[in-house]
Order: structure tokens, then C-alpha cells, then sequence
């Protein structure tokens, strides 16, 4: 019994204290039903795939830069106005994983997603995101 007190204080203790001169953590996004987070996911991407999750449309337009645009497959939707129609109707409501970064560039990366509009299974996706100055200015939504 002893033992195994000392063994949680210790693992206590390890996991409590951190350096407080440590660098703070690259963006992650929590993957479900993986084993465990996906380290490097830009943060307006990150904050799209939060509002999605969180049902917050309000949060899910300020991810994007105001003249953004997406691309839902061959269809182009383009402005705050109509971003926020389309998430409305098509976004909000279901959920989005990030399985994997599948490609990086200079202004943005292409993400394995697995997309699930509400009452549905889902399917993968490769979502690539263009950013600029901290927001998505083109999110390009095709089908894995």
C-alpha cells in the first residue's frame, strides 16, 4: 500500500510541476478515437474545427477573413454573409476530427479530416486551408 502511494505522489509530482521558462505548446486539436492529439494544426484552422464542434457559428465565420472563400467541392462560397448561410444550413450541427496533417506550406496545410453532418456517419475529407494573417482566407473542402 505504502508503495503505491509513494508511486502516485511521485507520478503526482512529475505531472504538476513544469519549467515555467518552457516554451508554450504548439497548437493541438483533441482527436477522439485516435491515440491522442495532432500536434502542429494551425490555429485558424484549429478555431474553424472548434466552432464546428462547439455548434458556434459566430466563432466559425470570425475563423475566416471577411473576403474568404470556400470551396465545397466544385461549389464556391464567398464572403462572411454567405459563409455563415452555408455553415448554417450545412456545418453547424455535425462534427469534424482532424486525423492527420497531410500537407504544410508557407501559408497554410492540408488536413485528413473525418466529417460527419448531423445524423450521419461521416466520411474523410481533405480540408486545405489557406491563411492569411491569422484567419482562413480559402478552405478547400473535397471529398478523401
Amino acid at each position: 500500500m505504502r508503495i503505491l502511494l509513494g508511486v502516485t505522489l511521485l507520478l503526482f509530482l512529475v505531472v504538476s510541476c513544469g519549467s515555467p521558462a518552457a516554451a508554450p505548446p504548439s497548437p493541438t486539436v483533441s482527436v477522439p478515437g485516435t491515440a491522442g492529439p495532432i500536434a502542429g494544426v494551425d490555429r485558424a484552422a484549429q478555431a474553424y474545427v472548434d466552432a464546428v464542434n462547439a455548434g458556434d457559428l459566430d466563432a466559425l465565420v470570425a475563423s475566416f477573413a471577411p473576403g474568404a472563400e470556400i470551396v465545397d467541392v466544385s461549389r464556391s462560397i464567398k464572403g462572411h454573409d454567405a459563409i455563415r448561410r452555408w455553415a448554417d444550413t450545412e456545418v453547424i450541427g455535425g462534427t469534424l476530427r482532424v486525423l492527420s496533417i497531410a500537407g504544410r506550406r508557407a501559408d497554410g496545410q492540408k488536413l485528413l479530416v473525418h466529417w460527419a453532418p448531423g445524423g450521419s456517419g461521416g466520411w474523410r475529407a481533405h480540408y486545405d486551408f489557406t491563411v492569411g494573417n491569422g484567419r482562413i482566407v480559402k478552405a478547400d473542402l473535397q471529398y478523401a
